[in-house]
């Protein structure tokens, strides 16, 4: 599933709009990164987005 663990951040839809103004169903998904993680005093996997894991939101295992 494409969603990050900590900030809930999940896939968005929307339209592809061509030249011509007509419009088809499209997704977007977030960069979603397997991590091991220190969280809650112990080492996870977890699924984070890029942005969480660039800003320091969460340590990363040693």
């Amino acid at each position: 599933m494409a969603k990050c663990d900590f900030c809930g951040k999940g896939v968005t839809f929307g339209c592809n709009v061509s030249h011509s103004n007509r419009k088809t169903n499209r997704s977007w998904k977030p960069n979603i990164r397997k991590v091991k993680a220190v969280v809650g005093g112990s080492n996870k996997t977890v699924s984070i987005c890029s942005r969480c894991l660039r800003s320091g939101k969460v340590s990363r295992a040693v």
